[in-house]
């Protein structure tokens, strides 16, 4: 059986971990070209696949001006460029794997569907948290009954303080209108969870949310708009310097150093975050983003979820518990227990070790085998973030955000008469 032959576009973290887990499979998977516009992200996912040079490209719209010649595209762009290329990806037969969210409008969104649905290719979003293998083993005990009837989650991510810092205050997702809604482009993961473990559509949402706390009223006495200008960043949590530096130093060149960086050596930190708008102070940036969010579901069998956004928090795993008829599961992506009200009995559930470097539990890796797998056999059931599924998704995100700006519970059928 043939490879499936990727072209990736958009090279940074999360292009790069496609990139990445495409060498752990080597059998069914081959990255054949790559666009992103800067050098060293280009170049590193160009050099990982000995690329030639007429296939790395700046723009990735060239690749439209040749005779098709790979398989599908990774998109893994910014969240508003996701809409112009999976269209044209799609009108070209190019199946896609496409980096949630689908894109930062309901308009696009469904533009994007009917692209899929025209062309008939297969489009897989990258809602990873449903391959996890903390995920399949726990849909696995739910369809088999073990806590009976779901009547109502309770869900959390912490998604730490310096995360949220780094993305939603000072970087690339910090500003609604430029890139998304933080539940957009943190939370739909969560949201589509609670959908893929109830079994029945969501009915009505209500989202309560602000930035109550990364704004200038906030700013100590004595606080200057530059870290490195700062004499406060000692005894700051937020200092950018010491949050770059500690990870340099512990040897974690992870995407949040890269995307500092930009290719450049970390001897060169300093003096970027004297610039960067990785450098500023949390309290003296544009952003515009809620900082904590919860979103309260009714399901149209009755059950119900609320779900927990907490910005300002310690890094940590997701929290879930699921309480049932018959038992009530919790877990935290790592571990699983089982409590049986009829017996009494606690039990905790194996979940099998994600394959190395994955970073999602294994849903980064589980995805794009699945996705490649369907590509090859031409079954798609693997694919549990098809078109329509994803959508359902987006469009409650789409409501929650609706119900937070205008203080109201909105139901998904007024959602869906657009």
């Amino acid at each position: 059986m043939k490879k499936v032959r990727l072209i990736i576009v958009g090279a940074g973290g999360r292009g790069t971990i496609y990139a990445r887990h495409a060498l752990q499979m080597p059998e069914s998977v081959e990255v054949v070209a790559v666009a992103d516009p800067r050098d060293f992200f280009r170049d590193r996912v160009g050099e990982m696949h000995h690329i030639p040079e007429e296939k790395r490209r700046i723009d990735w719209r060239d690749f439209l001006a040749m005779e098709k010649f790979a398989d599908a595209v990774v998109i893994a762009t910014q969240d508003k460029m996701h809409a112009e290329s999976a269209i044209a990806f799609a009108r070209m037969g190019y199946h896609i794997l496409l980096e949630k969210p689908l894109a930062t409008s309901e308009e696009d969104c469904l533009r994007i569907h009917q692209a899929v649905l025209e062309s008939g290719v297969l489009l897989a979003s990258c809602l990873v948290l449903r391959y996890t293998n903390f995920t399949r083993v726990l849909k696995k005990l739910l369809d088999e009954g073990a806590v009976g009837e779901i009547t109502s989650i309770q869900a959390l991510e912490p998604t730490g303080h310096w995360r949220f810092a780094h993305a939603y205050v000072r970087g690339n997702w910090r500003k609604e209108a430029e890139s998304s809604s933080v539940l957009m482009a943190k939370s739909i993961h969560d949201l589509d969870w609670l959908c893929y473990f109830i079994p029945a559509p969501p009915r009505e949402v209500f989202s309560h949310g602000s930035r109550m706390f990364f704004r200038k009223e906030q700013q100590p006495e004595g606080a200057a708009d530059r870290c490195t200008e700062c004499a406060l960043q000692d005894s700051c949590p937020y200092s950018a310097p010491h949050l770059y530096q500690e990870r340099i130093r512990s040897g974690n060149m992870d995407n949040y150093v890269e995307s500092v960086l930009e290719g450049r050596p970390p001897e060169d930190l300093t003096e970027i975050l004297k610039t960067s708008p990785y450098g500023r102070c949390v309290f003296a940036c544009d952003n515009d983003v809620p900082d904590h969010q919860t979103v309260s579901l009714e399901f149209a069998n009755g059950a119900t979820a609320v779900f927990t956004m907490a910005g300002c928090s310690r890094y940590g795993k997701r929290q879930l518990v699921i309480f049932g008829s018959h038992g009530e599961i919790r877990g935290d992506g790592d571990t699983l227990t089982l409590h049986t009200y009829r017996t009494g009995e606690t039990r905790s559930i194996p979940i099998p070790p994600p394959v190395a470097g994955d970073r999602h539990g294994g849903g980064d890796f589980n995805l794009l085998k699945a996705f490649a797998d369907a590509i090859r056999t031409g079954d798609r059931s693997g694919v549990v973030t098809g078109m329509d599924s994803s959508l359902e998704s987006h469009m409650l995100v789409f409501a929650a955000e609706k119900s937070r700006h205008e203080h109201r519970m909105v139901s998904m059928a007024e959602m869906l008469k657009k």
